[in-house]
């Protein structure tokens, strides 16, 4: 049990949780305790299996015992209907958590001389209440009560006794009633008298389903007053409370790869920011599905979960698709890593695929979501219906921080930029794919639109798809413009051959540059060897002339000392 409390801190209204996923959100905590509340609308709408889901989620999540009193169909009948929604009636019953009556309401025994008496209904349902200490009750419906009486006055005082004594027993209810013609009742009474009154519509438009929730009235709390899609499927009925959203989510500053290293460098080589939105547009075949597969294989190889939302293949085309360019996803999809929800935009309407992705996103808990193509969504609804709606998912995904990709086809070429679905101003990053035909071939250009919060590059690349994977090449410019596929190759190949003309003729230069080096080389060889021939010989002559002075000083000497040796051994002294 919640309260509603105000600026003040003052306790203003007791409320009991539903248990219902997203209706307790809009109405701030659930319905008002010891109050009965009352829904309406048409046949199919939900108004059974909402009360019905009240009183078993009280008594599952919360313990709280519950009645369901039915004027129309039978307890075995109720039983077998909710049990496909995974509600076992029974077991509660067993367990003495739930009470279930089926009064037959005959208005003979009713009506007594003009006068409208429900004591015997009290002294039923009070009966039922203290047998298993009841805190919920659910009526359905109650036109069976009301179904043929005209008196307007006492119409209305038995309606106020029948809410009264309700109060008084301290009973949260749920009372169903029929939409009339014009009014949300048939008798148009019972919403006034009501402390709450939801509304359910299924509404049908161009042959699709879709169903609404309002809350038309709730007193003593605030709500909210948008109509919410709401979805019943196996698990009971979700509730999509995303219809108004406030501007003031945290981002993140971490930059994720797109897996594609060529794309990553056009943004700096980081990618794009953790909790963005992209959105990836272009013509049929030119590679959307196969770049949001490389996004999910991405997040997939950092361990990181990722739903992939797919509207035109089924999960087994996917996969086989995108094996031809080298991904291998069906290992990411039994590892739990990848779940492709795959469904064709006519299955449900536009809101209950809003439900639906809600839904899938709180139980697979990713980081990164993908919705390929946006476009189909258009089959369901108008542009701005669905406009209106991927600015509500969009919303939602990011308050979660999840990264979302968005892939749409674009059907005329000249005018790329007006055929987005209308969010391209909405998202942060916005990548192009476009058809590029020159030469009798067509080929891919890709380039960046957009990137908040980060530099990116504004050239066009050339996109390529093989069966190594995706690569974006860099495109040249020529005399008429950008040359990609032939074009480019061949002047790829014009430039390899001027390069190597250009190339042979230096060499031809060098070669004659080396041989002039060599023959002066030579020249300068010849010259030194000549010189050092000339030096050799004068100083051969130098030598000759120091040897000769040697030789006549050292016969000089032998001389002086052969005379003067005879004059010794003549006896004769040598006297100056």
């Amino acid at each position: 049990m919640s309260r509603s409390i105000n600026k003040n801190n003052t306790t203003v209204l007791k409320k009991t949780p539903t248990g219902i996923n997203g209706f307790d959100e809009i109405t701030y905590g659930g319905l008002p305790t010891g109050r009965p509340t009352l829904i309406c609308g048409g046949a199919g709408a939900g108004k059974t299996l909402l009360s019905v889901e009240f009183i078993v989620r009280g008594a599952l999540d919360h313990k709280e015992p519950g009645v369901i009193m039915v004027f129309e169909e039978k307890a075995e009948d109720l039983e077998q209907n909710v049990a496909s929604l995974g509600l076992n009636l029974k077991k509660l019953q067993k367990d003495g958590l739930l009470w279930i009556d089926h009064v037959h309401v005959d208005r003979s025994e009713i009506e007594e001389t003009g006068l409208y008496d429900l004591d015997g209904l009290f002294i039923r349902l009070g009966h039922a209440i203290d047998s298993i200490g009841a805190k919920r009750v659910m009526l359905d419906t109650i036109e069976n009560l009301f179904g043929t009486f005209d008196n307007e006055a006492i119409l209305r005082a038995e309606l106020r006794r029948l809410f009264s004594w309700l109060k008084d027993k301290g009973v949260t209810a749920i009372i169903t009633a029929e939409k009339g013609t014009g009014m949300l009742t048939r008798h148009g009474l019972e919403e006034y008298v009501s402390d709450c009154v939801i509304l359910l519509e299924h509404r049908v438009i161009n042959q699709i389903s879709t169903r609404l929730l309002r809350v038309v009235k709730y007193r003593g709390s605030l709500h909210g007053t948008n109509e919410y899609p709401f979805l019943i499927d196996e698990d009971g009925i979700s509730v999509l409370p995303v219809t108004s959203l406030l501007l003031g989510r945290d981002v993140s500053s971490q930059r994720i790869s797109s897996g594609i290293d060529s794309l990553d460098g056009m943004l700096g080589g980081k990618g794009f920011y953790r909790g963005s939105s992209i959105l990836v547009s272009g013509t049929a075949g030119t590679g959307k599905t196969s770049i949001a597969a490389y996004f999910a294989n991405a997040s997939c190889g950092r361990k990181e979960r990722c739903l992939f939302f797919a509207f035109e293949e089924s999960p087994q085309q996917i996969v086989r698709n995108m094996r031809s360019i080298n991904i291998d996803l069906n290992k990411y999809i039994d590892t739990g890593l990848l779940q492709i929800v795959a469904t064709r935009p006519t299955l449900h309407g536009l809101e209950s695929h809003l439900v639906a992705i809600h839904k899938k996103v709180k139980q697979f808990k990713p980081r990164m979501v993908i919705l390929d193509p946006i476009t189909n969504l258009v089959a369901v609804a108008s542009l701005g219906e669905v406009k209106s709606m991927l600015m509500r998912l969009l919303d939602f995904l990011q308050n979660e921080g999840i990264t979302v990709l968005f892939t749409a086809l674009t059907h005329d070429k000249e005018n790329l930029p007006q055929t987005d679905e209308g969010i391209s101003s909405l998202v942060d990053a916005w990548v192009q794919v476009r058809d590029m035909e020159n030469n009798g071939e067509r080929n891919r250009g890709i380039y960046i639109m957009k990137s908040r919060g980060m530099g990116h590059s504004n050239q066009v690349r050339e996109f390529v798809i093989t069966s190594k994977g995706l690569e974006l090449i860099d495109v040249y410019l020529g005399p008429d413009g950008i040359l990609i596929g032939s074009a480019r190759e061949a002047q790829e190949l014009q430039e390899y051959t001027g390069a190597a003309i250009r190339s042979n003729a230096a060499n031809r230069k060098n070669r004659e540059i080396e041989r002039k080096r060599l023959v002066l080389e030579a020249k300068i060889a010849s010259l030194k060897e000549e010189f050092e021939s000339v030096q050799e010989e004068l100083n051969k002559t130098f030598v000759e002339d120091d040897l000769k002075k040697e030789i006549m000083e050292k016969n000089r000497q032998q001389l002086t000392q052969n005379r003067n040796s005879r004059y010794t051994e003549n006896g004769k002294v040598n006297k100056k």
